[in-house]
């Protein structure tokens, strides 16, 4: 065979740095990241060391397709296997990727030899970055010349032994300086049967390289070739599995690059995004502080006019009651130790004053109360472009002045729900404004007080709230309307309760003529008729009464009670028309 032949795959003689199929190029064991020594090629195709792969912990598999069991056929796995078609297996993970690895009868030694990756070892020792070349027979010098016949890297001894033998006297001799420009120098693969043969021949039947002694003994009458003649057809075939394979690799890769593309952007999205966050976050904590000092500042504001107020006042009666205390005492004073002539001179500046003083019109509550209150959940407008929340109410709401407002405070219709509005206000009759005061509603009949009906009062947050009840039989009702547990104005009061509103059968129209359809028997609640025969109006014929009306009772109005009994015998009978 020529040293010269060129690669059967294009991925041969190539020193890849990433993840290779079968890690060609590469020269360092993933297990104990050293040089390899006696590379196994796992069936994953990754190449770990014998030793690293015999020091891993082996765990038991049990092959079920050996022996007797038949896996041809749909659920033969769970049928019960006798025990010699039980195979025992020994199996490892793959320290790079976990896979599972079934190992052959002859352990860890008898998989695949990663002769690519000894290659690699060598080219590296080569060229000075491993530990360096040892003679392959001696095994204890270094290697100067390469024997290009054999294969072998010998030392300067050895050299001159090779080459003193008769049977390796024209080998040629290549000096190992000038291999380091080779991509490929492997030894000769020898046959793991016969040591001394090198595997030159291919059994075409077993889809393996053998040697000659291999051809004469075991592989008798096999099909075999030199391994020349058959590698194209092989490596073709791994060609074409190859060219299958490519388009998946470049698949996977553009996925991985759309996913880190995603993935880059995610995280710039997502930087983005926190920047927003930390921009609208800080400027909310600045509105709602702006919000509080503003509420602060509101709120001393109120300390200072409601005290103002107190101390204003608490002059006027001070001034007020000193004024009275003088008059009393120069009164008492003047009854007790006067003399008649001295009360009589002195009464009328006395009368005068104590007249005055009695004039002097003053209040005996405080002008101003301590009611504040915060209410957290009440809009208060917008702060720097943001929703505030939180007002400072002081208002109070007086039961006296709230306001009961609504059609239905006294009627009410059986089985149709029916509703008031209550309207908060406070001592000096404006409007609360703001919603959270505790209302109480009862709606009791006046025959079964122990049946009250179930009400539901909705908070409209704007100092008004709807009131809304289903009575559920005609008859008396009386309503109670509480306000911090006091009357409203108009509570209570009594709601007569009447029977289910009457829909109307008929048809709102204009004339029995359109709405029928021009059916000379349909007739009108209005009694009019047409000349040819109808039975109904028409449009300025007799009897119309100029505008829309009901067919069924004559009524004008659309939103009304229909009164028709349905009797025969009734002034206004007719056949009911067809809707428009």
């Amino acid at each position: 065979m020529s040293e010269k032949k060129k690669p059967l795959l294009g991925f041969v003689g190539k020193h890849p740095s990433g993840t290779g199929i079968g890690n060609a190029g590469k020269t360092h064991c993933p297990s104990c990241m050293g040089l390899f020594k006696a590379p196994r090629l796992l069936p994953c195709l990754h190449t770990v060391c014998t030793t690293c792969l015999e020091q891993l912990e082996p765990f038991s598999v049990v092959d079920i397709r050996g022996g007797d069991s038949d896996t041809s056929s749909e659920g033969s796995i769970f049928q019960e296997l006798k025990p010699r078609g039980l195979q025992p297996q020994t199996g490892i993970l793959c320290p790079v990727c976990d896979a599972q690895v079934d190992l052959p009868t002859g352990g860890v030694k008898a998989l695949t030899i990663d002769h690519l990756a000894m290659n690699d070892v060598m080219l590296e020792n080569l060229r000075g970055e491993g530990q360096g070349l040892v003679c392959d027979l001696c095994s204890d010098r270094e290697v100067e010349k390469r024997c290009q016949t054999c294969k072998a890297n010998l030392c300067h001894f050895c050299c001159q032994a090779h080459r003193r033998q008769k049977k390796t006297t024209y080998h040629t001799m290549v000096d190992i300086k000038d291999l380091k420009g080779y991509s490929q120098i492997g030894k000769a693969i020898l046959c793991p049967a016969h040591p001394a043969e090198e595997l030159r021949l291919f059994c075409e039947l077993c889809d393996q390289p053998v040697c000659r002694d291999c051809v004469v003994g075991e592989h008798r009458e096999h099909p075999c070739d030199f391994t020349s003649n058959v590698i194209h057809k092989h490596g073709d075939s791994v060609r074409e599995l190859l060219k299958g394979t490519q388009p998946h690799v470049e698949a996977l890769e553009e996925a991985l690059a759309q996913i880190k593309e995603t993935n880059s952007a995610l995280q710039q999205r997502v930087e983005a995004v926190a920047a927003d966050i930390r921009t609208f976050s800080e400027n909310y904590v600045k509105a709602i502080e702006e919000h509080r000092d503003k509420l602060l500042k509101q709120l001393e504001d109120i300390r200072v006019q409601k005290e103002n107020s107190l101390q204003l006042q608490k002059a006027q009666l001070e001034q007020l009651l000193a004024d009275m205390r003088t008059g009393v005492e120069f009164t008492e004073h003047l009854l007790t130790s006067g003399s008649d002539v001295e009360i009589l001179i002195t009464k009328g500046v006395v009368v005068e004053r104590l007249t005055k003083l009695n004039q002097v019109e003053y209040s005996a509550h405080p002008r101003v109360n301590d009611k504040i209150c915060f209410s957290p959940q009440e809009k208060a407008g917008r702060c720097r472009g943001y929703e505030v929340y939180g007002a400072i109410n002081t208002k109070e709401v007086d039961p006296a002045k709230c306001v009961l407002q609504g059609e239905d405070l006294h009627r009410a219709r059986e089985k149709q729900t029916a509703s008031f509005t209550l309207l908060c206000r406070d001592a000096a009759g404006e409007s609360m404004g703001r919603g959270g005061d505790n209302i109480q509603v009862a709606v009791v009949p006046k025959d079964k007080k122990d049946s009250p009906v179930r009400t539901v009062v909705q908070d409209n947050k704007d100092g008004t709230y709807c009131v809304s009840y289903t009575p559920k039989e005609p008859g008396v009702y009386t309503v109670l309307v509480c306000v911090k547990e006091q009357h409203v104005r108009g509570s209570p009061f009594t709601v007569t309760v009447r029977k289910r509103h009457r829909s109307h059968p008929g048809v709102f129209h204009c004339c029995t003529f359109c709405s029928s359809g021009g059916q000379k028997t349909a007739r009108c609640a209005c009694g009019g008729t047409m000349p040819g025969g109808y039975l109904g109006c028409g449009h300025g014929h007799k009897g119309h009464p100029g505008r829309p009306h009901w067919s069924c009772c004559g009524k004008f109005t659309e939103k009304s009670e229909c009164t028709w009994t349905g009797g025969q015998n009734a002034a206004r009978s007719l056949l009911r028309t067809v809707a428009l």
